[in-house]
């Protein structure tokens, strides 16, 4: 591999605003080898005459689309990753943007971990104009799923990138996104999580975000906790693998009888 070209795929619904900070973020890195493709998915706002002003970007407009984002981001990376050419995967949402040697070390760690196939970093968290650095923690217990590393912290092999999209796009679940699905992949088909303990991606937290309708132990929360727990259920049937129940599982799911 040694210098393997890199596609960053880019995910946009209405992100004219930060369509700038995140295509110059990947115009600045220090590992050159990247062609950039973005997929637009038929936004309101003035996204694509934004974009024009990158001409080397490659523009996927698409024209129809469901009225389910999670759906509607893992097509934008399906799509994204037909037209590309390289060798590694990254993923990308618009909002996002990232530090200028993640490319460099994503190319590092393939090439010196030939066997693998996923590789996950840590975000830099922006809330508020305030930046916080998200640090590996350890679990006092070992939960069904481990910490879930934003889309825009994970990188794929593009040879394995088309049978995991396969594998993971159940269509159900609108509230369990790309991210969570891969890192089940990850834990449970690969049976390793690769992670670099690195904070390399700048991950935007804004009041229009879908995560902000999701807050701690609100009852969205609690719903979307107990469909995260009916896709692993799904997903694992399909794989032929046990799924065992657990407290979490059991008090989601009461929790969830009583909402009705």
């Amino acid at each position: 591999m040694n210098n393997p070209k890199v596609s960053i795929l880019i995910a946009n619904y209405n992100n004219e605003i930060f369509i700038s900070e995140c295509i110059n973020s990947l115009r600045k890195q220090t590992y050159k080898n990247i062609e950039i493709i973005f997929f637009d998915d038929f936004s309101e706002d003035d996204s694509i005459n934004k974009i024009k002003d990158f001409k080397e970007v490659k523009v996927i407009r698409n024209i129809k689309k469901t009225k389910i984002g999670s759906f509607n981001q893992m097509k934008a990376f399906e799509e994204g990753h037909k037209l590309s050419e390289g060798e590694i995967i990254l993923l990308l949402d618009s909002d996002d943007y990232l530090h200028e040697k993640k490319v460099e070390e994503i190319v590092d760690f393939f090439n010196n971990n030939k066997n693998a196939k996923i590789v996950f970093d840590y975000p830099i968290i922006i809330k508020n104009k305030t930046f916080t650095n998200i640090k590996r923690k350890k679990k006092l217990l070992n939960g069904m799923w481990p910490y879930i590393h934003p889309t825009s912290c994970i990188s794929i092999k593009s040879d394995s990138f088309k049978k995991i999209l396969e594998e993971i796009s159940i269509r159900l679940y609108p509230d369990i996104w790309i991210d969570f699905r891969l890192c089940i992949y990850s834990k449970y088909i690969l049976k390793k999580m690769y992670i670099l303990n690195k904070n390399l991606t700048y991950y935007r937290q804004v009041d229009t975000n879908i995560s902000s309708q999701f807050k701690f132990l609100s009852n969205n929360w609690w719903k979307r906790r107990m469909e995260a727990h009916s896709f692993l259920i799904h997903f694992l049937n399909k794989q032929n693998i046990k799924y065992h129940k657990n407290l979490d599982y059991i008090f989601t799911k009461i929790y969830n009888l009583l909402l009705k």
